[in-house]
């Protein structure tokens, strides 16, 4: 495994993380009647590399669940990362 592919790992699982939580507080942002994170926002964040966060998120939250393109969006992003994930790890070894 080189070092490049343990980077590129631990970009996508920060980025997921923070996506999770970007969720979680957009969820609590709508609940309280807050200023929201825009929906652009979110998906920029998951097409960057936090999709599975964002699709985590998105169910243990259950937010934007009804919105077709974070339904279907996420899921998709997440198996283009983990394939982009998977080519990046069989270069390196």
């Amino acid at each position: 495994m080189t070092e490049a592919a343990v980077w590129l790992s631990a970009y996508v699982a920060v980025m997921s993380i923070a996506l999770m939580g970007m969720m979680g507080a957009d969820k609590r942002r709508a609940r309280l009647g807050r200023r929201r994170i825009s929906e652009r926002r979110l998906l920029l964040w998951a097409l960057l590399g936090g999709a599975a966060g964002g699709w985590i998120g998105m169910r243990l939250f259950r937010h934007k669940t009804k919105h077709r393109m974070f339904a279907v969006g996420l899921p998709v992003m997440t198996v283009l990362h983990a394939v982009l994930l998977a080519a990046a790890f069989r270069m390196a070894g």
